[in-house]
């Protein structure tokens, strides 16, 4: 017989960009802090079948998991805040999805001719994608986050669905968590509840009572805002959580919500003893934080710099690695079209590392290889992830083998010396969607290099997420003038590192290390690089 977790789902109400994703992870931390198993999903009302298509500018970064599924930035969150979560694809569910399977069983017969309509037949498929999960992980608790706001007209098959588990499985079995706003006027200087109340009375609408509040605010809730608001909204004020605006870090979240009682509040909804709490890990990792030996000041050069989340996984890999070496990352935000308008590196001057992180287009490239000659010939530490490594070898290429006009053929199709070119399974491909080198590869490290001292083993498996790749009758020549091929595929043709001899850390590589980098367990290129670039700072 198979034993079916307890399910919670998480919706959002007023506004977007509250908080759910972080909300999932923390609880999930929490729980997992507690002793027990958690699965976490995702579900995006969104008619895309993934968010591989989708612009930095619309969506921020994507996400890649293990098995190469490209999905929200909210599941690296979900990754980062928990120790044994390991996600993938089906952690993952978005409206395109579930209309794409549900078509396709239409076009199959397999409705034997029944009119296909919303309900049945699009909510038993999204039920289906929670049960689907339970049978997958092994968890005491599954945690689904329900993308968009209430009241969103994408999101009601969503909310009909988690009605109806409700309904099928009872309160025992399933928790509603509404995370919603309660804004403070300026002018009048005090919170304001009609927000919430609104919120839960539009999710109400939906036959949704939410168990437990979650409600951001500036800071937190006093008892007499608590009491007003579990008689307009019908929950207990012991059910009511204050999610409070964090000053220093990301990582005080789960902190915040263990003092709130976000996971007491969700076993007592259940009727179960909590277990112990072992919460040492995250002490440790605020205490870093809020004591750091000094600030370390690393510029990311990247076209969306501008974009507060297109680097996300990047940007918190880097604070990993200042909790790891005892200090504070100071990000210096670079765009590389700056540095080619002003043809100028005087925004680099004084930083102690300079990271060029992935991408894609011709957009900027130019301003990336200033920054890459800038910390080769200054000799300031030096991490190029995926198009980062692959602008490192044309920076060579063009200044140190004197390959006038290097390049990739994804910037210039004509260039008489493509370092860089497309993958040979590449070849061809029209759909854009899920066609990529996608997910965990394995990588063979060579002995005596940078990167095995990092490692401390030379068999590794990092995700992907490419189509071009450096073209391999370059690299005997590159070898000759320096440059160390220190990671291959297994088969030993696709290079995955590169180093330089003569450099205090100079790093490149074509996976995306940050996809597996946690505040408890920091990936080691990304420790290796800021205790580089700290040496550099006072």
């Amino acid at each position: 017989m198979i034993r079916i977790p307890r399910t919670i789902f998480i919706t959002g109400g007023v506004s977007s960009s509250l908080g759910k994703g972080v909300t999932v992870a923390a609880l999930g931390c929490l729980l997992e802090s507690r002793g027990y198993r958690v699965a976490l999903q995702k579900m995006d009302p969104y008619l895309n079948i993934d968010a591989g298509t989708m612009s930095p500018f619309q969506h921020g970064e994507v996400y890649v998991t293990d098995d190469g599924a490209e999905t929200d930035l909210d599941l690296g969150y979900y990754e980062r805040f928990t120790a044994n979560v390991k996600l993938t694809r089906a952690n993952s569910v978005t409206t395109g999805q579930i209309y794409n399977a549900v078509i396709q069983r239409e076009r199959r017969g397999d409705y034997l001719g029944r009119t296909v309509q919303v309900i049945p037949h699009i909510t038993n498929e999204i039920k289906n994608r929670v049960v689907e999960l339970t049978r997958e992980e092994d968890a005491d608790f599954v945690i689904v986050e329900i993308g968009g706001t209430v009241g969103d007209i994408e999101s009601v098959p969503f909310l009909e669905s988690i009605r109806q588990m409700r309904r099928e499985r009872g309160r025992e079995g399933v928790c509603f968590i509404h995370l919603t706003l309660v804004p403070t006027i300026t002018v009048a200087g005090e919170a304001k509840t009609k927000p919430t109340q609104h919120s839960v009375k539009e999710l109400m609408t939906f036959g949704i009572q939410p168990d437990l509040l979650v409600c951001r605010a500036q800071k937190p809730l006093s008892d007499d805002l608590k009491e007003k608001l579990a008689m307009f909204c019908n929950v207990p004020e012991g059910a009511i959580v204050s999610a409070c605006d964090i000053a220093t870090s990301i990582y005080e979240i789960p902190e915040m919500y263990k003092q709130g009682g976000l996971d007491l509040g969700v076993l007592r909804h259940f009727g179960m003893k909590p277990g112990k709490l072992n919460f040492k890990k995250w002490a440790q990792i605020l205490h870093v934080i809020n004591h750091p030996r000094k600030t370390v000041r690393i510029a990311v050069c990247g076209k969306y710099i501008a974009l507060q989340d297109a680097y996300r996984s990047v940007y918190e890999s880097l604070m990993h690695a200042g909790i790891a070496n005892q200090v504070t990352v100071e990000f210096v935000k670079i765009d590389p079209e700056d540095l080619e308008r002003t043809r100028s590196t005087a925004a680099l001057k004084g930083v102690h590392g300079i990271l060029v992180p992935g991408g894609f287009g011709s957009r900027g490239i130019e301003g990336k290889l200033m920054s890459i000659h800038y910390a080769r010939t200054k000799k300031i530490p030096f991490f190029g992830i995926c198009l980062g490594m692959q602008c490192a070898t044309i920076e060579f290429a063009r200044n140190v083998l004197g390959l006038h006009g290097a390049s990739s053929t994804e910037f210039d199709p004509k260039t008489h010396h493509p370092v860089i070119s497309l993958l040979e399974e590449q070849q061809g491909i029209e759909q854009k969607g899920g066609t990529m080198r996608l997910g965990a590869y394995p990588c063979v490290i060579k002995d005596g290099t940078l990167a095995a001292r990092e490692y401390k083993t030379t068999r590794i498996r990092e995700r992907h997420r490419h189509r071009f790749e450096f073209t391999l009758r370059y690299k005997e020549a590159m070898e000759k003038h320096g440059l160390t091929f220190s990671g291959t595929s297994p088969d030993g043709q696709l290079m995955e590192i590169i180093e330089l001899k003569s450099h205090p850390w100079f790093v490149g590589v074509q996976f995306h290390p940050e996809f597996q980098s946690k505040p408890i367990a920091c990936h080691p290129l990304f420790a290796g690089f800021v205790a580089a670039a700290s040496k550099l700072a006072r």
